[in-house]
């Protein structure tokens, strides 16, 4: 057979990732908080977008600039939904929503909120606000930087207790290796040990220990208490834990009475020195749905819009600029970034629709929880949650990642409404994962000191309650859930009593 070139039409077809589409996915699966953000940049780089801060009131007349959307929020009955949302196709057809760049008058993201930027917090700014001016808390590394340039002179063991100091976590922990340190700062480890025995002279006591014990141990030879006895307790600590007071007793060399009074010190102890300190503000959860009940019956879905950001293209500024534009450089700018704008708003528009309908949905599958709690949590995946609202599974995994419901029953991730399912003992019902382990947690808090139940007999009491489930899925549900076993439960007790 001879090799001979030859052209060839062929029609196929292919997905093409363009950075619209990559960073439309990405708006899925960002929070309401860190999309907020992500539209602060854009905002930054395009000139055509502007933050909408005030908002128009529902007593104002619309302008068709800076025309509102309806508000995101749906209400469920039984069965059915009560608003027009249900009947928009909320899958990210990005194709369809970027396939023109003309302009659309008043274009902007549903439902959403842009928080207004304050001024400068200092007194160079008539916009100065003296309640604001929240005094700043010492962190732990400021306290011991402090003490670090008091109390060593030496400057290679300065630069040493510099980095030492950036090893400390909030607990006043130290983390990382001294031979790091060495080898950063070029010295011996001997020298970085010397250098950390100074440091943990410094407060708050038990500062920059590595291991609990040693912590432990810090504090206590500060109060002349560290002796052979309460070392060896230090170095047994798990005997400690486990409540095995006669081992303890043998290791340590001293009878009970003994035993008791050093695990009164230790108890006074701080086991985190640095919590102490002030550190990083933890950013509370913010949801990104709510769910209310109605008074007549039903629930009531709605987007979180005060975390939502909301902007607006600003077409005015961009036919006055165009107009007055000749360079063909300049009208492709122009042109790029009005596509940009209105891509971003589409999007935006898009994102808050499509968690919507995921979030509705997970409500009437979850209608049982709503109202009763974890007990009637139903077993669900994501591809119940697609077939019923016709979106592909990934886009329904995009949409539950990092958000948030808030119910009647707390505020919970919405991945927590994804629960495996376990059958039932006769096999014609099945049961959550979730809700047999909150069974499991409630017969343990339940029990006594005179009936511990044990893995085996925690299954043969779900099993009468038709709940089919082995033994080794117990202990592993337990553990998940920190409790101990059935043994030490028991010892816990009985001391307790």
């Amino acid at each position: 057979m001879a090799i001979s070139q030859r052209l060839e039409i062929r029609q196929s077809q292919s997905l093409v990732m363009t950075p619209q589409l990559q960073q439309a996915i990405k708006l899925l699966q960002l929070s309401n908080l860190d999309l907020a953000e992500y539209v602060e940049q854009e905002v930054a780089q395009n000139p055509l977008l502007e933050p909408d801060e005030a908002g128009r009131r529902a007593d104002e007349p619309s302008d068709p600039e800076r025309q509102s959307a309806d508000d995101s929020a749906v209400e469920l009955g039984s069965v059915e939904l009560e608003s027009d949302v249900a009947e928009t196709p909320l899958d990210m057809d990005i194709a369809d929503a970027m396939g023109t760049d003309e302009p659309t008058p008043g274009m902007q993201a549903s439902e959403s909120f842009q928080t207004s930027g304050g001024g400068r917090q200092d007194f160079s700014t008539d916009e100065y606000d003296l309640e604001q001016a929240l005094s700043h808390d010492v962190t732990l590394q400021d306290h011991v930087r402090a003490q670090l340039g008091i109390e060593i002179e030496d400057p290679v063991q300065r630069i040493i207790g510099v980095q030492l100091v950036d090893l400390l976590n909030e607990a006043g922990y130290l983390t990382g290796d001294l031979a790091t340190v060495a080898e950063n700062v070029g010295c011996k480890i001997g020298d970085v040990e010397v250098t950390l025995a100074r440091l943990q002279q410094f407060d708050p006591v038990g500062v920059f220990a590595r291991s609990l014990p040693e912590c432990l141990g810090l504090q206590l030879a500060e109060r002349n208490r560290l002796d052979p006895a309460m070392r060896a307790m230090l170095d047994n600590l798990e005997l400690l834990a486990r409540g095995d007071f006669e081992a303890l007793s043998r290791v340590c060399g001293v009878d009970a009475e003994d035993i008791a009074d050093m695990i009164g010190e230790i108890k006074a102890l701080n086991p985190k020195p640095g919590l102490a300190f002030g550190s990083e503000v933890t950013q509370t959860v913010v949801p990104d749905v709510f769910v209310r009940g109605r008074p007549n019956g039903g629930w009531m879905v709605e987007l979180n819009g005060e975390t939502l950001p909301k902007v607006l293209v600003n077409l005015r500024y961009y036919s006055r600029i165009s107009s007055k534009t000749s360079s063909a450089t300049d009208r492709a700018y122009l042109s790029e970034r009005l596509h940009s704008a209105n891509w971003l708003v589409k999007s935006l528009d898009q994102r808050a629709n499509t968690i919507l309908k995921v979030a509705t949905e997970i409500v009437v599958q979850q209608d049982g929880f709503m109202s009763d709690g974890v007990s009637r949590l139903r077993p669900l995946n994501l591809r119940d949650i697609a077939t019923e609202i016709e979106m592909h599974e990934s886009t329904v995994s995009r949409v539950t990642a990092n958000k948030y419901m808030a119910t009647s029953r707390g505020i919970y991730p919405m991945k927590y409404f994804f629960t495996s399912a376990i059958a039932s003992a006769g096999g014609t019902t099945v049961h959550s994962a979730e809700t047999v382990r909150a069974r499991i947690r409630g017969l343990i808090e339940n029990e006594t000191p005179e009936a511990i139940l044990s893995d085996d007999k925690i299954v043969e009491t779900l099993r009468r309650a038709d709940i089919e489930i082995a033994r080794r899925t117990v202990a592993k549900y337990r553990e998940a859930m920190r409790i101990p076993s059935s043994v030490d439960r028991r010892r816990l007790k009985r001391r307790a009593s």
